[in-house]
């Protein structure tokens, strides 16, 4: 499981003209799931950014976490973040969990997350979406579990 996380003033996701999910401060999560993942991917995941200090104390050091700031979360399903880029012009997506199961550990990680009290918010999961992002910082990080 693969996440990649921003720090953002304010982000959202539309999709077909419809704003679906949006967010103040807080962390844009863009989520690509492999097929070897499970249970344990989504809970060392969620625990990481959940826990992570990515947000700055009084004096400007990151010493802060989403629930300490009060921040929301929102989570789009990314599939290409697991692509294979290594040889050629074109990624390979071998690595890559099949729709369904993509799909169904994307709902679980979702549902963990706003388990630990996070207001979350989404994309549409294989949906065409839009994402719109102010990256605060810019601040970004790459976590794989």
């Amino acid at each position: 499981m693969i996440g990649l996380v921003q720090r953002v003033s304010e982000a959202s996701v539309t999709v077909e003209a419809n704003v679906i999910g949006q967010i103040g401060k807080g962390i844009l999560l863009l989520l690509g799931v492999e097929k070897d993942d499970g249970q344990a991917q989504i809970d060392k995941l969620v625990k990481k950014i959940s826990q992570y200090r990515l947000f700055s104390d009084e004096q400007g050091k990151m010493n802060l976490n989403i629930q300490q700031t009060g921040g929301a979360i929102l989570v789009v399903s990314q599939f290409t973040l697991v692509a294979d880029t290594q040889k050629g012009n074109r990624p390979g997506f071998s690595r890559g969990a099949s729709p369904a199961i993509g799909q169904q550990l994307y709902l679980q990680f979702v549902d963990a997350l706003k388990a630990t009290g996070i207001p979350v918010q989404t994309g549409e999961f294989g949906a065409d979406m839009k994402v719109h992002l102010i990256n605060d910082g810019p601040v970004t990080f790459h976590f794989q579990v």
